[in-house]
């Protein structure tokens, strides 16, 4: 390929300009004119003498060629030269841009973005006719039509959280031929391969593939000392490691990382697992899980119930008695069976109720101490289990009462088969019925009993039973009490009765039983007559996003529904459960995807085109700056003034200072026109966007509430922004914050000094205690160490803060309890008879400092929802309405200063004009 060949035009036709460049020549070498000699005598007095002014008899050949350079780069430049321009043939048909715009483009979206945008503005210097289609959004009806509407809606593009739909038949059937760009993600999904054959009917297809490799995480399992993360990946070939962060919730709601954890991938596994160990109260904490450097929805992983391991007591009867090996023992099978999905608990029945547990298992306990508490803890909520043995079967139960820890009545004694003195063999167990928890459970042939406790005959004894033996009698059986259950295991916990629980049955029973049971069953069967509503929605980077009411899904349904546009990935809320839907399931697999060979694959080392359009005219104006500057020095007129001056200029037009100074200058006029609440920034980006989201929450209560109509907040900063547009900053205290330079320190000194004031939020409420520093706050003493601060004191009670619109008393933010320090009273002021409040300060005070972490409480979301949880429940909503009212407060004493403390002379004013 030749250089002319990868160069195009947009406007060839201005290049015959270029033929007129040799007139130029002959014009410039006859400018000026070549000068008349004439002799005259009395020139000869002139000798000697300097002319300031000089002429050239003749322009110089390099000022020529420099002229002759600037008009070509112009003539060029407005002929639209573009490198490597898409051929222009014969076939200029309709153009179908696709984008796939699921979690797997995420990492790489606007790369893809630029290069759809290209291909559009390609197909527009074409005159092509184009239409784009995002797969995850399809619209209703494509329409070809000019590229500067496909453009808007590819600017426009998100991708979601789940892949593109799997049935296009038909779609495309009206559009007649067309030829389409493919801009596809490396994942393979259902439905492509079809999609890509309904493309090709109707013209050619490229394909231009994303270089990313996805990892996504897979459904976490409790573990005994921790929970079991696994990942997978999309490709081998290499060892790989990746770190994966569990982040959590606070004591206070505040999601903070809490442990990260390494695995690695060896180079042929496409699969990694590791074991985390973590402490019971952490691990019920955790509310996601994310792969670090990795950015989809797959590779985040939301939690719910499940990821809590239950805790569980195990209390046996008496064993004075009992002799034997431990083996034999029922807690031994029970202890077994249990551990490794759930924390066992010792101690006596008192004991155990006071720790709350999910269940409680009573082995052959007949006599139960402490009954009443024990059906208080079932009716609110727990699983008592209970199984039987020579205890139960040998204790005698009043006749016309019924126990309510036992869910049937039981007949006194018990039932022998397959013994020396029994007739028949061993019962084996009947399959399990579709309404019971174990349905769908294999039930082993080898499994018999040999003994069992009988149930008193009943009309309700059948709605109670939920095993069965073959012969039909009960096997186990269970009641509600209240929230809870009661269950009856009618054999031992131990094989004297039956060799159940030896059996891999005897071990899903109990997990139906105590552990799904008790924290939560997802599977179809148990979601059946549940509903679910959608409350938080995660998106294709896995961020998550309120959404508004939504219609409830029912649990069956949901459960069988994939991960789509109706039924996303995010958090479900049931009636007393959540429920977290992920990309991935146990099963999955990051398929590469791979491209018949119809398909034009361009991969990413495609040629682009490029326009230098702007190039060459940049160019242009840097060589007619150069012939000026070279006509001055000619001339003579470029003396060291003259050459400062113009050197100065074209080093502030070309300077990144200037470019500063310019967004400056925007900012300063947008602060001017409005109310602006503006915030100190820091090195810490989230704390940055809580504060901005705070003075959004604020503004918003000011527009809704006052006369105040603020526009959106600013981030400041201290080196760059001039403050003095600016009536009110806020300033969180980091850990990293450096001190501050003389610069900054004049600049917050004339602001304090004009009338701004400035809240210094240590945001340390929750650890700050009388008589302590805490890091936060000698970071502070640091910052404002050169500041010129006036004496600080406490808030008085009648302080204008407190009345300068809301009556307030306390001022809350996240953490309630913290007091605030304002600028010192001037005098101690005179309490007048019959005025609630003394006349202090005349004016507004310039810092307000506190510790309550003010924009925590104030921040809202683009929706006007609360960003981040305040307290609990009713309370924690009172709280942020305090907050918010003591940010009105402080915005309006900021602004009409003393205004309030005036009106206290009303009543004594009202009095004199009486008399």
């Amino acid at each position: 390929m030749t250089f002319f060949s990868m160069i195009g035009f947009t406007a060839p036709w201005l290049l015959v300009g270029l033929f007129a460049l040799p007139l130029l020549w002959i014009l410039l070498r006859a400018v000026p004119p070549a000068p008349i000699r004439r002799v005259f005598p009395g020139v000869a007095l002139l000798l000697g003498l300097n002319d300031e002014t000089v002429q050239a008899d003749r322009t110089p050949w390099w000022l020529l060629l420099l002229r002759a350079l600037v008009m070509a780069c112009l003539i060029i430049g407005l002929a639209g030269p573009i490198v490597n321009p898409a051929p222009k043939g014969q076939n200029l048909s309709k153009l179908l841009v696709v984008l796939e715009g699921s979690w797997a483009d995420t990492s790489d979206w606007e790369a893809q973005q630029l290069a759809a945008l290209e291909v559009v503005q390609q197909s527009g210097n074409q005159g092509r006719p184009v239409a784009f289609l995002q797969l995850t959004a399809p619209q209703k009806d494509l329409v070809f039509s000019a590229a500067s509407e496909a453009a808007r809606a590819i600017k426009a593009a998100e991708p979601n959280a789940w892949l593109p739909k799997r049935n296009w038949q038909g779609q495309f059937d009206s559009l007649g031929d067309f030829d389409t760009h493919w801009l596809a993600s490396p994942l393979d999904w259902p439905g492509r391969d079809r999609l890509v054959r309904d493309l090709l009917r109707h013209g050619s297809v490229e394909v231009a593939m994303s270089r990313s490799s996805p990892v996504g995480l897979l459904p976490v399992r409790a573990a005994a000392q921790g929970i079991e993360i696994s990942a997978v990946r999309m490709t081998a070939g290499q060892a790989q490691g990746v770190v994966v962060d569990i982040l959590g919730l606070d004591p206070s709601g505040v999601e903070r990382r809490l442990q990260s954890a390494e695995m690695g991938f060896s180079a042929q596994d496409l699969r990694a697992t590791t074991t985390v160990d973590l402490p019971l109260e952490m691990r019920n904490r955790i509310s996601r899980l994310v792969v670090v450097g990795h950015k989809s929805a797959a590779a985040v992983r939301l939690t719910d119930d499940r990821i809590q391991r239950p805790e569980i007591a195990i209390l046996t009867g008496e064993t004075s008695d009992r002799e034997g090996l431990i083996l034999f023992a029922p807690d031994h099978y029970l202890t077994q069976a249990l551990s490794p999905v759930a924390d066992l608990i010792d101690g006596t029945l008192d004991d155990v109720l006071l720790a709350n547990p999910d269940a409680i298992i009573l082995a052959d306990v007949a006599k139960v101490a402490s009954k009443e508490a024990l059906a208080d803890w079932v009716a609110e909520g727990g699983t008592l289990l209970r199984f039987a043995g020579p205890r139960l079967a040998a204790a005698q139960f009043e006749a016309q009462t019924r126990d309510p820890l036992l869910p049937v009545k039981l007949r006194a004694g018990g039932r022998t088969v397959g013994g020396a003195m029994s007739w028949g063999a061993p019962k084996t167990l009947q399959s399990f019925e579709i309404d019971t928890p174990f349905y769908g459970l294999p039930v082993p042939d080898e499994v018999t009993v040999t003994a069992q406790v009988l149930a008193e005959p009943g009309p309700d004894l059948a709605s109670h039973v939920i095993a069965r033996l073959s012969d039909g009698t009960p096997l186990v059986t269970r009641r509600q009490l209240g929230q809870g259950q009661v269950v009856l295991f009618h054999v031992t916990a131990n094989t004297e009765w039956s060799n159940l629980p030896i059996s891999g049955l005897f071990v899903s029973m109990l997990e139906r039983l105590s552990v799904i049971g008790s924290a939560a069953n997802f599977e179809p069967e148990s979601l059946a007559g549940s509903t679910w509503q959608l409350v938080q929605q995660m998106d294709g980077a896995g961020e998550l996003r309120r959404v508004g009411d939504r219609a409830g899904i029912a649990g069956a349904e949901l459960a069988q529904a994939a991960i789509s546009a109706q039924t996303p990935a995010g958090l479900y809320q049931g009636q007393d459960r959540r429920w977290a839907r992920n990309i991935l399931s146990d099963d999955s697999q990051l398929t590469p995807a791979r491209w018949p060979g119809e398909v034009r694959l361009l991969g990413q080392d495609q040629v682009r085109s490029h326009r230098l359009g702007a190039w060459f005219l940049a160019l242009a104006l840097c060589l007619l700056t150069a012939d000026v500057v070279a006509s001055l020095w000619l001339s003579g007129r470029l003396r060291g003034g003259v050459l400062a001056a113009v050197t100065g200029a074209l080093l502030t037009s070309i300077s990144p200072e200037n470019a500063l100074a310019q967004m400056s200058q925007d900012r300063a006029i947008a602060a001017s026109r409005a109310v602006v609440l503006a915030y100190v920034e820091t090195q810490d980006a989230r704390q940055d966007e809580i504060s901005r989201a705070g003075l959004l929450g604020l503004s918003q209560a000011l527009f809704q509430r006052t006369s105040i109509e603020p526009a959106p907040p600013m981030g400041l900063s201290l080196a760059r922004d001039e403050l003095s547009f600016f009536p009110f900053l806020y300033w969180p205290i980091t850990l990293g914050q450096q001190a501050l330079s003389s610069e900054e320190l004049s600049k917050l000194n004339r602001y304090l000094k004009g009338g701004g004031m400035i809240l210094f939020d240590t945001r340390d409420g929750d650890i700050a205690r009388v008589g302590q520093t805490t890091k936060e706050g000698r970071v502070l003493q640091q910052l404002a160490s050169g500041l010129n601060l006036p004496p600080l004191a406490p808030i008085a009670p009648d302080h204008v803060l407190t009345r300068s619109f809301y009556l307030l008393q306390d001022f809350p933010g996240r953490y309630p309890r913290g007091g605030i320090w304002v600028e010192a009273p001037q005098n101690s002021g005179v309490q007048v008879e019959g005025m609630p409040f003394r006349n202090l300060n005349d004016g507004v005070t310039p810092v307000v400092i506190g510790g309550n972490d003010w924009a925590a409480a104030w921040a809202v979301d683009e929706a006007g929802e609360p960003l981040l949880p305040v307290g609990r429940g009713m309370a924690g909503e009172r709280q942020r309405e305090i907050a918010l009212r003591f940010g009105v407060n402080l915005i309006m004493h900021v602004l009409t200063g003393n205004y309030k403390s005036d009106q206290v002379h009303v009543p004594e004013l009202l009095k004199r004009l009486g008399e």
